[in-house]
């Protein structure tokens, strides 16, 4: 909750809040924490995965549910406000500032992971050693389950069934998918995640993909990431990674 508090862009008084309303702000070490671990993700996947997607998702209607296909011009015209290349950081004081106004930032591709991660920190720094935690499909499975892994279901993302089991002991799993937002257009299917570099929601070929990682933050960022890379790519990205499956 509390980095929820400081994180989603939906809570007026967080400070990404302030922040996309301001364009400058000094900011809590967490925030300043996951925002630089955003931008080495958006270098290591050469700008598939950006936190300044925030505009996009707005002019799309997907912030509000309130879905439309805007104009070429109008998603050319708010590129001009996309790129993590256009955030100036200030480590000696963790200000963080917009190069251009109207800049948004969204961390709903890495936040969440962060916020499991606290969670596990504080589960073990009371003595817990083996609970589950699932935060909205952002799970991290700590220890075993009476001697035996966690038993994490990977759901069908075209319907109700279960296509495969992950057996996982202290490892967190994220998924990104087409099928929790989107809206269908002409026949076309239309998600949340969006690609940086068109401006449109991402067409990568990729209806889903599940990530397990040593930590949740990288879960979260990488499914993210390699969703809108595509598979191939997405599998290079994921060998800069040892631990990741």
């Amino acid at each position: 909750k509390r980095i929820e508090n400081l994180m989603s862009k939906y809570k007026p008084e967080s400070e990404i809040s302030k922040l996309n309303h301001l364009g400058k702000l000094k900011v809590s070490s967490d925030t300043y924490y996951v925002l630089k671990k955003a931008g080495e993700f958006w270098r290591l996947s050469d700008g598939a995965f950006d936190i300044t997607t925030g505009p996009l998702l707005d002019l799309w209607g997907f912030t509000h549910k309130r879905y439309r296909m805007p104009s070429a011009e109008k998603i050319k015209n708010t590129l001009s406000l996309v790129g993590f290349d256009k955030i100036i950081f200030n480590d000696t004081d963790e200000t963080v500032k917009f190069k251009i106004q109207g800049m948004e930032i969204d961390l709903g591709g890495i936040a969440k992971g962060y916020a499991v991660d606290c969670a596990i920190k504080k589960l073990k720094e009371k003595g817990i050693s083996s609970c589950l935690i699932n935060a909205g499909g952002q799970i991290y499975c700590l220890g075993d389950n009476f001697g035996k892994p966690w038993n994490v279901a990977i759901k069908n993302p075209r319907g109700n069934s279960v296509v495969d089991y992950l057996k996982l002991k202290n490892r967190s799993a994220a998924t990104s998918g087409d099928y929790e937002q989107y809206f269908i257009k002409a026949k076309q299917r239309y998600s949340h995640i969006f690609n940086p570099k068109t401006g449109y929601p991402a067409d990568s070929d990729i209806v889903a993909v599940t990530v397990v990682a040593q930590d949740g933050l990288t879960a979260d960022a990488l499914s993210t990431s390699i969703f809108v890379l595509g598979k191939t790519r997405g599998q290079e990205l994921a060998k800069k990674f040892p631990a990741v499956k």
